[in-house]
């Protein structure tokens, strides 16, 4: 029961790594385009470095932490009701 409970984590990190690499990704590319579009004034890195910074502070960033807390929930949730109801 052990290794399964390591590798379902492990597998875990991974989705959370991906997942975390294609939002910041994602939220890049929508800074590169909002420079593109409207401001084309100024630094562009530094512009996408300053948005990049304030979306680590952001829930959207603390929100993909849900990757570890849903399924080890269901799966509590899973066992006590199988066992106690």
């Amino acid at each position: 029961m052990a290794r399964l409970y390591f590798f379902g984590f492990l597998v875990l990190i991974v989705i959370y790594i991906c997942l975390s690499l294609y939002s910041r990704s994602a939220r890049r590319e929508k800074l590169e385009r909002e420079w593109d579009e409207d401001i084309r004034d100024g630094d562009r890195e530094a512009f996408v470095r300053a948005g990049l910074d304030d979306y680590d502070g952001s829930l959207r960033r603390k929100l993909i932490l849900g990757v570890f807390v849903v399924p080890i929930l269901a799966v509590v949730t899973l066992i006590y009701v199988t066992n106690f109801m």
